[in-house]
């Protein structure tokens, strides 16, 4: 198994707005692309082909949780995870680091690994570099993810650099037992751009198939991750995919896009979906509002997801209001429909030579969400997604 990627606008230009091509077994990506997310072998609420109807080609799917539950000796023994779940295109697996970090209990951190206790059971488990590359390797995804260490917000500087640092070490570990499973290595470095850079420029010796860039998106100003991305991409190789790990928001991955990432995942459209978040050209509105009882317009005018040719906006409102599933499904099938089509425009706009007038025309009409209200929905953030 082994993936290759062309990049086949602004293939001299280290950083700006890239179009590509990223060939796998389960077929072949355009870029920009955003990935919906799988957690648990399920783009939540919606079925593979409400997916695939989206227009989305690759999915993330998340090795820790799948090792603690049904298992990744079963997938493997079902026929992997690409059989297990009905989806016929790439699969990119992250490998559960955030997880670990975030969700156990009892976390010990040292050069071998992670030791943890489950959430579900409580039962102890040491994760290891290798352990997470052996089980990536026999879920059969496209795409894995090295184990990387995250920190608190809170650490030193000095925890901060030792962990970006591990995290370097850990990949060599991990590719040593990779054979020719392509994994991507993860720059992590907090928020401190001299550290990002330096982490950068020693991935980019590393001849990795493709490169992550984490622990970003959790907190910080919009600026500051704008400041990061433009540290980072400009050491990186032109002809590798350059990762942006749980990224999401519309106009964060325009103002990404322009600084030379390639790819995305995040769990907001259909989290916002299912709370009656709902994208639009102008902006975000919550559709669970009162106001929209009566509206017999589509949840968005310019939208051609499946939701938006079908249901009047006050369909949706009347299903979301009475906890009725099949809402989840309309939102979340549009939110991911929104993004996909922006990845769609943003390519076009690339090849086409005019990125810089829709990146511009798309951020002056779209009107991103209250700090405080996207501070309040992260304190809100469920255990799975």
């Amino acid at each position: 198994m082994n993936i290759s990627f062309t990049c086949e606008k602004n293939t001299n230009n280290p950083i700006g707005p890239r179009a590509g091509k990223l060939i796998t077994n389960h077929g072949t990506i355009t870029t920009p692309a955003f990935m919906p997310v799988g957690t648990l072998a399920s783009v939540k609420a919606l079925a593979p082909e409400d997916v695939l109807a989206t227009g989305a080609r690759i999915i993330l799917v998340n090795a820790y949780h799948l090792y603690l539950r049904p298992t990744h000796n079963l997938i493997e023994d079902l026929g992997g995870i690409h059989k297990f779940m009905g989806w016929p295109g790439p699969i990119l697996s992250d490998s559960g680091g955030f997880q670990v970090f975030s969700l156990s209990k009892l976390v010990n951190v040292s050069e071998e690994g992670v030791r943890f206790r489950s959430h579900h059971d409580g039962s102890e488990h040491h994760y290891t570099p290798e352990l997470a590359i052996k089980i990536q390797k026999a879920l059969g995804v496209d795409i894995a993810m090295q184990l990387d260490e995250l920190v608190k917000l809170d650490a030193s500087e000095n925890e901060i650099s030792e962990a970006a640092k591990r995290t370097l070490r850990w990949y060599e570990r991990s590719r040593k037992i990779a054979g020719d499973s392509p994994v991507f290595p993860i720059i992590q470095g907090g928020f401190n751009s001299k550290l990002r850079g330096a982490i950068a420029r020693e991935v980019a010796t590393l001849d990795a198939p493709g490169i992550a860039i984490g622990g970003l998106s959790v907190g910080e100003s919009k600026d500051v991750m704008q400041e990061i991305i433009e540290v980072v991409t400009p050491e990186l190789p032109i002809n590798r995919p350059r990762y942006l790990m749980g990224v999401g928001s519309p106009e964060d991955l325009i103002t990404s896009i322009a600084l030379g990432i390639d790819m995305f995942d995040c769990v907001l459209p259909t989290r916002l979906g299912r709370t009656g978040g709902i994208f639009t050209d102008t902006g975000r509105v919550n559709i669970g509002s009162a106001r929209y009882r009566d509206d017999e317009s589509p949840l968005s005018e310019n939208c051609d997801c499946s939701t938006c040719s079908t249901f009047t906006t006050a369909y949706v409102h009347h299903l979301l209001r009475n906890n009725e599933l099949l809402g989840y499904r309309l939102t979340s099938i549009h939110n991911i429909r929104f993004l996909i089509r922006l990845m769609e425009r943003a390519r076009l706009a690339i090849l086409e030579n005019n990125f810089e007038d829709f990146a511009t025309d798309f951020l002056n009409r779209y009107i991103p969400a209250d700090p405080k209200i996207r501070a309040e929905q992260r304190l809100k953030r469920p255990i799975f997604d």
